[in-house]
């Protein structure tokens, strides 16, 4: 019976992210008002049966770990666990990760202990739900050293991939690193037997970054000095071994920079969104709480999602996401806002002493109007506040660092314990 480890790749700096992983790590970003991203990918294991799951991570990993030990306690006949492998400094090795492959590497004195016959890497910064154990069938029925989960693109889309062509019988036979926009790659183009389900249009496969491999071949694969496994690993084993694609239709999204981040989080208040947290038999695990229910003390809200413990009060909020232990105040609006809450509940004593100081209380305060605005936790924003709004739009120039708060992509980040005072217009 095969026995598979998961091996999650939390990333790096998560510079495109910035700053929302300024203090934290990109897996433990919250997403979605009460989840985090690293709950993405560890569910699709839970969810497909893999539960001995292993999240590999060197930058800002406080936050993560905290959530980590708080959201996941397998019981002891299960043998399952979610366990954090940070950079290390060990006899061998005594400096950082040095990309996704060296950081498999290195731990591998940990891994070759739990006996496995496979390796599943996931990403730590993607949004899918993915039967995984179909995946890991598909490979070994192939009989495949190596499976990369692909997905079909546009050839618009395909320069900003990894490119694979494959054969009629599914084997990826070359691979081509993001292709320029006016390069004839018409040779690459998907096979006709191999189209099923595949929409018009998408005519290119890409890499989407997770693989299956035989344990023995990974650990042959990486016995080398190589660092990335997308432009170094993958493209060398194609050429030595049988590296075949797994096809998935369904809905994946990169949501590593701050512009994808922001929109596959708006497009969950859609009607029919395209990733959907509702499917009782493929739920989304995270922290469970134990969060009274959000208090609308008179709220006029469409296409929004309110997360469990806020209150909100006579205030009108459209196509927003309000994370837990939101506090929003009489006569403020919000259109287009992610406002990921709070860590914990102000005191009315606190509350107090920090007006006394003339700092806001936690939350958005009366009369303010928000939008296209990403609010990060523990946030204190005053009366009368206008926030993307006033009709000012930053030019490239001023894309960036402004204090309280940054600008990416036209996209307003108010930072984590950031203090906006009242009657601020940003």
């Amino acid at each position: 019976m095969p026995k598979v480890l998961s091996i999650i790749l939390g990333g790096g700096k998560g510079t495109r992210l910035y700053p929302l992983t300024k203090e934290r790590s990109k897996p433990a970003v919250p997403f979605g008002g009460k989840h985090r991203i690293v709950d993405i990918p560890i569910s699709n294991c839970i969810n497909s049966g893999f539960r001995q799951i292993y999240l590999l991570t060197q930058f800002n990993s406080a936050s993560l770990h905290m959530h980590i030990a708080n959201a996941y306690n397998f019981d002891r006949f299960s043998r399952g666990f979610v366990e954090i492998l940070a950079a290390e400094q060990t006899l061998e090795h005594s400096g950082w990760y040095e990309g996704t492959a060296d950081a498999v590497r290195k731990n591998f004195i940990h891994f070759k202990t739990q006996n496995p016959t496979h390796y599943i890497i996931l990403s730590g910064d993607q949004l899918y739900q993915m039967d995984l154990k179909a995946f890991l069938d598909k490979h070994i029925k192939s009989g495949a050293d190596i499976t990369i989960a692909t997905t079909s693109v546009t050839r618009e889309d395909a320069s900003g991939f990894g490119i694979m062509k494959i054969d009629k019988k599914q084997r990826i036979t070359a691979f081509m690193e993001k292709p320029a926009p006016d390069l004839n790659i018409d040779d690459w183009k998907i096979p006709e037997n191999a189209r099923e389900g595949i929409p018009e249009g998408k005519d290119y496969l890409a890499s989407m970054g997770i693989y299956i491999f035989n344990a023995d071949v990974m650990e042959n694969a990486l016995n080398n000095n190589f660092t990335d496994f997308g432009k170094e690993i993958i493209p060398m084993a194609i050429k030595k071994r049988k590296v075949n694609s797994y096809v998935y239709n369904g809905y994946w999204e990169d949501i590593g920079t701050i512009k994808s981040f922001y929109e596959a989080n708006l497009d969950l208040t859609r009607i029919n969104p395209k990733f959907n947290f509702y499917d009782e038999d493929l739920p989304i695990y995270t922290h469970a709480r134990n969060l009274p229910p959000s208090k609308l003390n008179k709220a006029d809200m469409n296409r929004s999602i309110a997360s469990e413990g806020c209150v909100i009060t006579d205030a009108k909020i459209n196509d927003s996401i309000i994370g837990v232990r939101s506090i929003i105040e009489s006569g403020s609006e919000l259109n287009g806002v992610i406002c990921m809450g709070a860590d914990v509940y102000e005191t009315s004593v606190q509350r107090e002493q920090a007006l006394a100081q003339g700092i806001p209380p936690l939350g958005i305060g009366k009369n303010c109007k928000i939008a296209r605005t990403i609010i990060d936790k523990n946030a204190r924003i005053g009366e009368n506040c206008q926030i993307g709004v006033s009709g000012r739009a930053y030019e490239d120039g001023e894309h960036g660092d402004h204090g309280e708060f940054y600008v990416s992509s036209g996209i307003i980040v108010i930072r984590k314990n950031a203090v906006i005072p009242a009657g601020t217009i940003i």
